[in-house]
């Protein structure tokens, strides 16, 4: 479920931003506001919500 706070993959192979990780800021009828960072510039950008997967952030960690 993606909800603000959530970090999100662009899913959408004809954006420009097809597989940009970002922070979702606002949901609002069914569109989600993306925050992009990156080195000297940040953007938000508003995407449809099923152009978006939510980002799993325990993938490829270890346990002991």
């Amino acid at each position: 479920m993606i909800l603000p706070g959530s970090i999100v993959r662009v899913t959408n192979a004809d954006d420009i931003y097809y597989k940009f990780e970002g922070l979702v800021q606002r949901i609002s009828d069914g569109k989600a506001g993306v925050l992009f960072e990156g080195g000297n510039w940040d953007k938000i950008v508003t995407f449809n919500l099923s152009e978006l997967e939510e980002v799993d952030l325990t993938a490829g960690k270890k346990g002991k």
